[in-house]
């Protein structure tokens, strides 16, 4: 057997022996949808996605998505996800309603034209801010067959740089603004748990990535709660910034209740 596939024999995946449970499925009511939407033009819809939505379509219907949702509520014939966000990531989440749109939009964001910043909260006290320039790749010694973590460019690792500055810390936790420069699978959240501040709630880059195959096996359960303390990783996008893309406009999204609550509990918010 070659090195490649003894490595992968190593890693668990999450697929197919775990199809989604029904009960497990969350489903988007169209009068959810419609209070989501931040803006919405010829152009482009923009919403404020909660942490409990998949971006991309599923196998458990249109309701099941945002996009699915977005298509089947708005009545459009074509819908492109331009910027997405992870399930547990709430926040500004753009759709493109031509291909020209999202194309535009696309190429805007390899050439970094456009602007993310976001807000989390991290476990521990971030008492300055730093800036992680280290490069992402598969992480192969993981449980988790699609966790990522850093890696030499030689071996796999991709360009990845990513600023944290914290806006308060007390009680063990930090509450800060993150912005991206490049826009590599779970960056954020891989850069954090390097810098030794792994985001709240976060299952698989938290204190043991096996309690996301809990997760998906078995759902959100009292064990979890007491190690991760929220039931989605505490990370939101704030801003998108899309003036050097060609519009003429910067969205915006509050912080998700959830996130809110915990921080404020926490002596995190003013």
């Amino acid at each position: 057997m070659s090195e490649q596939p003894q490595r992968f024999a190593r890693r668990a995946c999450a697929w197919p022996p775990r199809p989604p449970k029904p009960e497990h499925v969350r489903l988007i009511s169209e009068a959810e949808l419609h209070s989501w939407i931040v803006h919405e033009d010829d152009a482009v819809v923009v919403l404020n996605k909660p942490g409990d939505v998949v971006c991309h379509p599923s196998k458990a219907g249109p309701w099941s998505s945002l996009v699915g949702a977005v298509r089947e509520g708005l009545g459009l014939a074509q819908v492109h996800l331009v910027f997405r966000l992870d399930r547990e990531t709430s926040g500004v989440v753009v759709i493109a309603k031509t291909a020209a749109v999202a194309s535009r939009l696309q190429k805007a964001m390899q050439e970094r034209r456009v602007g993310k910043a976001y807000l989390a909260i991290l476990a521990g006290e971030l008492r300055a801010a730093q800036s992680v320039d280290q490069p992402l790749g598969d992480d192969l010694e993981s449980p988790v067959f699609i966790k990522t973590a850093v890696r030499a460019e030689g071996e796999g690792g991709a360009t990845a740089r990513t600023h944290f500055q914290p806006i308060a810390a007390a009680n063990g936790f930090t509450f800060a603004r993150v912005v991206t420069e490049t826009g590599r699978k779970h960056q954020i959240r891989a850069h954090a748990q390097w810098l030794g501040h792994s985001l709240v709630g976060d299952k698989i880059y938290g204190p043991d990535a096996r309690l996301y195959l809990d997760f998906i096996d078995s759902g959100w359960s009292e064990r979890l709660a007491e190690k991760l303390l929220l039931p989605r990783q505490a990370l939101h996008c704030a801003e998108i910034d899309l003036r050097e893309a060609g519009l003429d406009a910067v969205f915006t999204a509050p912080l998700a209740a959830d996130m809110r609550a915990f921080a404020a509990a926490r002596g995190l918010l003013g």
